[in-house]
């Protein structure tokens, strides 16, 4: 007989079971060899030579609290994004953001040593699965961003500014908050980055999503739009370019004319696609449950 949160916990797939194999046996590695974090973990001092921790960071949780929130957010987001995205894709999304994550805050914990003098910003040992759980929120904020969750009540396109806003409010309370905030907000922007100008799409023509609905603003209120979008479009220039701006221009139009499946009319299909996954998702567990909880009812009728 399945147990009755079957529907729920079922329909996970391969490549994310793998990754948290792969989590929990780094966590249960630093835990036999607490050693092994000076070769594993993002300590900036160490970086060089060591500077495969730049990769391997991402994947040790050195508590147990870390890497159960990690395996959790990792099974039920990669749940609803590898089968919109593909495999290689959410595989490519997870090193990308990874990777340059950590190579962020390793120039963010020299700079900071520079500022400070602080030894501790270069022998603070970094690591953790955290900064592409929060890619991840921006991945579901950009498909299915008019979702409401019944647990919180908001929209899914509000779950990473929630997320750092709570993160950045209890920084203020918490000492150790370097070993956390940077991964989670430069996760975020990276994810950001990728998904806005760099994922590819086989049904487009073009690289990233350009639609208004998933700008850098929309991450604020909509009070604050004024104030944010000139901002950006300064860090867009010294990010891209014109070379950039070029390239867009003839990924879009074809002489004057928008391309088929571009700007706005992609990333309403886009989300089309992924509110039909959830619902079809949900009807499917709903549809587990339902059976579940017949069978017990079957079972007492037999008996009598």
């Amino acid at each position: 007989m399945s147990s009755p949160g079957s529907g729920i916990f079922s329909g996970f797939t391969k490549l994310c079971k793998g990754l948290t194999v792969i989590l929990i046996g780094g966590h249960i590695v630093v835990r036999l060899l607490p050693s092994s974090v000076i070769y594993l973990a993002l300590i900036p001092a160490r970086t060089i030579p060591f500077g495969w921790n730049l990769i391997t960071a991402g994947y040790i949780e050195q508590s147990l609290h870390g890497v159960v929130v990690s395996v959790i957010g990792l099974l039920f987001m990669g749940k609803l994004l590898e089968p919109i995205w593909g495999s290689k894709e959410f595989l490519k999304f997870i090193f990308i953001v990874n990777f340059l994550t950590s190579v962020c805050v390793f120039t963010t914990a020299i700079a900071l040593y520079y500022i400070t003098r602080e030894e501790n910003y270069l022998y603070m040992p970094l690591s953790g699965f955290h900064g592409v759980l929060a890619g991840f929120l921006v991945g579901i904020k950009q498909i299915v961003p008019d979702q409401e969750l019944s647990l919180l009540k908001i929209k899914a396109k509000w779950l990473p500014s929630l997320m750092l806003l709570i993160s950045i409010a209890i920084s203020f309370f918490t000492p150790d908050s370097a070993t956390y905030l940077p991964t989670l907000i430069f996760g975020a922007y990276i994810g950001w980055i990728y998904l806005r100008y760099f994922q590819r799409k086989p049904e487009a023509k073009h690289r990233g999503d350009p639609s208004e609905d998933f700008a850098f603003s929309t991450f604020f209120p909509e009070f604050l739009g004024p104030i944010i979008d000139p901002i950006a479009s300064v860090f867009h220039r010294m990010l891209c370019g014109k070379s950039e701006a070029s390239t867009n221009a003839q990924a879009y139009t074809v002489g004057g004319a928008p391309l088929i499946g571009s700007d706005p009319i992609e990333a309403s299909r886009r989300r089309e696609r992924g509110a039909r996954a959830l619902e079809e998702r949900l009807a499917a567990e709903r549809l587990a449950a339902g059976k579940n909880s017949e069978e017990p009812q079957i079972d007492e009728s037999d008996n009598v």
